[in-house]
């Protein structure tokens, strides 16, 4: 089992920044990706970034150049550091972590992770 548990979120002017973080417990070897997902009333999970135990990361296009994904492997912690914020950002963002391997193609896929945190909001004015 994968206990995850994300920090950070909160309210924000339109430009401004955040900082999400996402601490993982438990059976934390067995993690071979970590991702970002958002989701607003509504709508399906979104896929935001991710990053591969090997370091490799894929970004959402809406979020290129704005959102960074890090890990601190020794901390078993992971980060979502968020710059120029848009109101089209607001959302539940949730941690998640695949204990299996899958293609580079898939990992923005919702559907290709087995653990969650329990979610934090983020709330961008304009």
């Amino acid at each position: 089992q994968v206990q995850l548990v994300e920090s950070g979120g909160g309210s924000v002017q339109s430009g401004g920044s955040l900082r999400l973080s996402c601490a993982a417990s438990g059976y934390t070897y067995s993690i071979h990706c970590m991702g970002w997902f958002r989701q607003t009333p509504g709508k399906e999970r979104e896929g935001v970034a991710a990053i591969d135990s090997d370091g490799s990361t894929s970004y959402a296009d809406s979020v290129k150049g704005r959102f960074t994904i890090s890990q601190d492997t020794d901390k078993n912690t992971l980060y979502l550091q968020m710059h120029s914020l848009k109101p089209d950002d607001s959302a539940v963002y949730y941690c998640a972590a695949r204990t299996s391997y899958t293609t580079p193609s898939l990992r923005l896929s919702a559907s290709e992770y087995n653990y969650w945190g329990q979610g934090t909001q983020v709330t961008v004015s304009s």
